[in-house]
């Protein structure tokens, strides 16, 4: 049998697309390896392979053969640091290069001499030639070092082209001053290399700020608990509680780990959960999430959940396999990307030698050769996609929205239909009383302390609500004697030595007085009981799934952005249409069961719609399926996630907006950042074949194209987005 592992591996020296290729590549020809995905952004490949046949160490040794580092995790299995790192390195590169390579552009832009000579030659040409080349040869060593590396493998990439690029420049100078000659472009050589130094340096940063969303989520965890041994407290380090432990949490401290409330009262802060800001009561029963914020009580819970098993560990999973998974538009970069380099190789040969047939002049052609090589490397093609992939999955996360994959952004865009399942998706899920109606001269608290009495020895879901009610509203519940239960009808019980009868028409024939208040609320698609106390009447009690508090704004938020918004349910269509009207839903489809929500999904299919499908990702999943774009709503606890496109950790109806929202915008970013990225080399290369742009001007141009695609994704985190 199969021994499927996965790992995710950081590597080291990955600078365009066609590198993140390469390395997919290689690391897929080994043996056993079953998938993997390589991403430019997160500098991660992701891999699953089989134990049995291949080990971590092939991988490793995969990645190393074609010119790349591997990070090896420490004891303690983390490498927070390894981005820090990377960011040192590459900024002491850049200043170093600048320091030493400022000099010579100053003494070639004004012309300036240094008196004197050695063995014949200029000192000024000495100077120039001994600065710029500990800057080509010593801080541009990683670009030479890497065109070695794919030279091997009789591959190119965007270090093939700064190394060939520099060191024609300087090779060429030295060349020229031994034999006389004009081609002395010292400056050339050491300001590209600086130029593409400080741009890496400026990119690596821009991207550990793209994935700081994200490392903030895997930071959210307590580091300690208050655990209680027969009676005593005791604080150990989190790697210690076990499934079945009891903690304490007291007012300002983070809960643990995932379990349910013991004993105490309190609220809690679940918004780096769930996005939303006001704080959550939670008593006896409730559940609790890992890294929540408990506010004011102290709280006694037993843990459900393990280390890598909570609500936050799903989120953080969900993420990282979301920027491993390519989007279908990536798919178009990879082929560009790993033909590109060979192409612009052979353009710049082309250049030389056109420029050098028509001028007869070796610095005319050799000029515009370089600019080619060094304007055209493919960073930003490389970063387009997968940062603004970065940036939009970890703000969705941040909010309480997870973006399974980058297909998914895709897909929203061509949304113009959402249909929300009812039950816990547009209403709360469990019946809550509405309406309490007295009659003939009976007072509410009478109506509802004789009611609750009845009903507290029932465990039918519409008993329950109804004693919930009272106690919401500290009316007196009595005990109550001979209690009997009438299947489809209702109950009956002796309450303070009254025989009361609750239940519907079966049960209660009288309408008495209430006639005209129980054809009011029956029409409004609500449950009605009717109260007898001695066989007769005092008063109804309307029971409804009451709907969201958001769910009315968020079915005219999506109106109003022109989308078609459909409810579907298993409920009568009395009911379905009282809910879909007061959502402001037209569009009710009623009498549903669970199985044929997929059937009702591909008939709107059918009829050109492109439609979300909005459920709880449970009974729900094959309509998530079935749908072109499918959102599970989960319960924090137990992300439903194998059917949907999408997660809402929690929240209301309004969240659907919001990700929608956010998954525009995202894929939005990306078509900006691929058309600018093709464009710069659309407009780049010719302009430097024809020999309008110095290779200075054309390696910075090339650095500012790749920070500003980063850039323009960082934007999707200042997006205000109605939520």
């Amino acid at each position: 049998m199969n021994n499927m592992e996965k790992e995710i591996i950081k590597i080291k020296g990955m600078h365009c697309a066609s590198c993140a290729l390469r390395i997919e590549k290689a690391v897929k020809s080994v043996p056993g390896v079953k998938s993997a995905r390589v991403n430019y952004a997160t500098e991660a490949a992701t891999v699953e392979f089989d134990l049995d046949k291949a080990k971590i160490k092939d991988l490793h040794a995969a990645i190393q053969q074609e010119g790349y580092s591997v990070f090896v995790k420490g004891e303690n299995g983390e490498s927070a640091s390894e981005g820090n790192i990377e960011v040192h390195e590459t900024r002491r590169l850049a200043m170093g290069a600048a320091i030493l390579s400022l000099p010579v552009l100053i003494m070639a832009m004004f012309n300036f001499s240094i008196p004197g000579a050695v063995y014949g030659i200029d000192a000024t040409y000495w100077v120039e030639f001994i600065l710029s080349g500990i800057v080509v040869l010593w801080f541009g060593r990683q670009f030479h070092a890497g065109m070695l590396a794919r030279l091997k493998r009789f591959a190119a990439d965007m270090d093939t082209l700064v190394s060939l690029g520099t060191l024609t420049a300087f090779v060429a100078s030295v060349w020229s001053i031994l034999t006389g000659g004009h081609f002395i472009y010292f400056e050339v050589g050491s300001t590209v290399t600086t130029l593409i130094l400080t741009g890496r340096y400026l990119e690596t940063k821009s991207r550990g700020q793209t994935s700081s969303a994200v490392q903030k989520l895997m930071e959210l965890g307590a580091k300690e608990a208050r655990r209680i041994i027969n009676g005593a407290e005791e604080m150990v380090s989190i790697s210690e509680v076990k499934v079945g432990d009891i903690l304490m949490i007291k007012p300002g401290e983070k809960i643990p780990l995932d379990g349910k409330v013991t004993e105490g009262n309190s609220s809690v802060n679940e918004a780096m959960l769930s996005g939303e800001s006001l704080p959550v009561d939670k008593s006896l029963g409730s559940v609790v999430f890992g890294a929540t914020m408990n506010m004011n009580g102290v709280l006694y819970m037993r843990v459900d959940k393990a280390i890598g098993e909570t609500a936050l560990d799903s989120i953080v999973k969900i993420v990282g396999e979301t920027l491993a998974r390519k989007a279908p538009i990536e798919h178009l970069v990879d082929r560009v990307s790993g033909i590109f380099v060979p192409v612009v190789i052979a353009v710049s040969i082309v250049v030389f030698f056109v420029w050098y047939f028509l001028t007869g002049n070796f610095t005319a052609a050799i000029v515009p050769a370089i600019a080619v090589m060094v304007v055209a490397c493919p960073c930003a093609l490389g970063l387009a996609t997968p940062t603004a992939v970065l940036v939009g999955t970890g703000e969705g996360a941040k909010n309480g929205v997870l973006i399974k994959s980058g297909a998914a952004l895709e897909k929203a865009k061509r949304i113009d239909t959402v249909v929300f399942d009812k039950t816990g998706t547009l209403t709360m899920g469990k019946p809550i009383v509405t309406d309490v109606v007295p009659c003939d001269g009976v007072n509410e608290v009478t109506l509802l302390s004789l009611a609750a009495s009845a009903e507290a020895g029932s465990e039918h879901p519409l008993s329950l609500a109804v004693v919930n009610y009272a106690r919401l509203k500290n009316i007196n519940i009595s005990p109550a004697q001979e209690f009997l239960a009438v299947a489809g009808s209702g109950i009956r019980a002796k309450v303070n030595d009254q025989t009361v009868e609750i239940g519907n028409e079966k049960i209660v024939a009288e309408a008495g007085m209430c006639v005209s208040e129980i054809i009011k609320l029956e029409s409004e698609g609500k449950t009605v009981v009717r109260v007898a106390v001695n066989q007769k009447i005092i008063g109804v009690i309307a029971i409804s799934d009451a709907p969201k508090p958001d769910a009315a704004r968020a079915v005219a938020d999506l109106l109003k952005g022109g989308i078609k918004v459909v409810m579907i349910t298993g409920d009568n269509e009395r009911a379905a249409q009282a809910i879909g009207k007061s959502l402001g839903i037209t569009n009710v489809i009623a009498g549903v069961l669970p199985s044929g929500k997929a059937q009702a999904i591909k008939g709107l299919q059918d009829a050109g719609r492109m439609v979300v499908f909005v459920g709880d990702g449970i009974n729900d999943a094959p309509a998530l399926v079935q749908a072109n774009l499918g959102i599970a709503i989960g319960t924090g606890s137990d992300i439903a996630i194998e059917a949907g496109d999408m997660v809402l950790v929690s929240g209301g109806p309004s969240k659907v907006v919001y990700a929608l929202a956010l998954a525009k915008k995202t894929f939005g970013t990306i078509r900006q950042n691929l058309f600018w990225a093709f464009f710069y080399n659309i407009i780049a290369i010719p302009v430097a074949a024809l020999g309008l742009l110095n290779p200075m001007i054309a390696g910075g141009a090339m650095a500012l194209s790749s920070i500003s695609v980063v850039a323009n994704a960082l934007r999707i985190k200042r997006l205000t987005i109605k939520r």
